[in-house]
């Protein structure tokens, strides 16, 4: 079946934001970052937040990424009210339901590649054993299994962020949440990384990717482009985007 002609249920929705808005106080003046932002989305999306410097759009993520809170509106994941978690909630879905990449790689120096990876599964405490085995299963994922006992400084740049990338994918979460994931590789490598975000979308896998990059945004089959904190288009293959589920009451 082509993919792009799978629709979507209510039961597929994983993120579901309603009328937000994050204000932030810098001295005697209130910034907007956020203004009034409503998206959704499902399982299997792959999607692209653009906009320019000042547009809001590592506010969002921040959000998405349950590492901010909305001055108002509603943010539901997976059917819960986030503002309504507790801080150990909050750090669990970091943890178990959001796989983080980030455009720095964020590896441990002194840690092999199979130790960076098991990171998130020693705070989600599984036994020495599965972590191995599931490290090892994201490391060939994302195609370093000859790179296991390598360190960061022993590995390119593109393998650095694979390894970022497999640390990510490794409890299985229920968003990958990449931040300008190709800003400090060169374009060909910037090019076999987006080839692999492709790949873990067409496995299945629920990707939004943050960039200012128009080429990294051609990638993803959804584009969201915020401006002055508004969404100003909100395109799945040059065609508007329409909500397929009832509006969250935000009241």
């Amino acid at each position: 079946m082509d993919k792009e002609q799978i629709t979507v249920s209510k039961n597929d929705t994983i993120i579901e934001i309603a009328h937000i808005a994050k204000i932030y106080k810098m001295g005697s003046e209130y910034v907007h970052a956020l203004r009034d932002i409503s998206i959704e989305i499902h399982k299997n999306d792959y999607l692209a937040i653009m906009g320019p410097s000042g547009s809001g759009k590592s506010t969002l993520m921040n959000i998405i990424g349950c590492l901010d809170t909305p001055s108002s509106g509603k943010y539901l994941f997976k059917g819960s009210d986030v503002s309504d978690m507790t801080d150990n909630d909050l750090a669990d879905i970091r943890n178990k339901e959001i796989g983080f990449v980030f455009q720095t790689f964020n590896l441990l120096a002194r840690s092999s590649s199979l130790k960076n990876v098991e990171l998130p599964l020693i705070y989600a405490g599984y036994s020495s054993a599965n972590r191995h085995n599931l490290a090892q299963k994201a490391l060939e994922e994302v195609g370093l299994s000859d790179r296991i006992t390598h360190k960061p400084n022993e590995l390119s740049g593109g393998q650095r962020q694979r390894v970022a990338i497999a640390r990510a994918l490794v409890t299985s979460p229920a968003i990958i949440l990449a931040d300008e994931p190709t800003g400090n590789l060169d374009s060909k490598t910037g090019y076999e990384i987006m080839k692999l975000f492709n790949e873990l979308w067409e496995r299945g896998n629920t990707i939004i990717i943050v960039t200012h990059e128009e080429e990294v945004a051609r990638f993803a089959k959804r584009i969201i482009k915020l401006r002055d904190g508004l969404i100003e288009n909100d395109l799945v293959n040059n065609k508007p985007h329409t909500f397929t589920t009832e509006p969250v009451d935000i009241k």
